[in-house]
């Protein structure tokens, strides 16, 4: 049991591994979330807003994923093209969209009023 829930784990890797080297905006979502989890440090956020920065971001890699893997499912099962294909496909496109929507939205809530506040203070 131990060994399979292990090998899990590996594929699991693999996907993230396969998303980022593959997906432009994958990349773009770890910049960003990489930026987010810094200026989080750097303006000690608190516990709550750490859970909500984690969710949104997670939220954004799901999301990524899942219309990666649904594209790759697409081009597998409807190779040629097929107005529905595109269609499941923009709609997947749509759910990253609106993840990295909400998750900016939470950014700008954690960290805007600080940045204001910093710039008020003139440091």
């Amino acid at each position: 049991m131990i060994r399979s829930r292990l090998k899990s784990f590996r594929y699991a890797f693999q996907g993230i591994k396969g998303l980022l080297l593959t997906q432009a905006n994958a990349r773009i979502h770890l910049f960003l979330a990489t930026l987010a989890i810094i200026l989080g440090c750097v303006f000690s956020l608190a516990a709550t807003e750490w859970c909500l920065l984690a969710l949104a971001m997670s939220a954004v890699f799901a999301a990524e994923a899942f219309n990666t893997a649904l594209e790759r499912l697409t081009d597998l099962v409807s190779p040629g093209y097929h107005e529905l294909a595109g269609k499941a496909k923009d709609v997947a496109a749509a759910a990253v969209l609106f993840s990295a929507m909400g998750a900016a939205a939470v950014g700008l809530i954690l960290f805007l009023p600080r940045f204001w506040a910093l710039l008020a203070g003139g440091n």
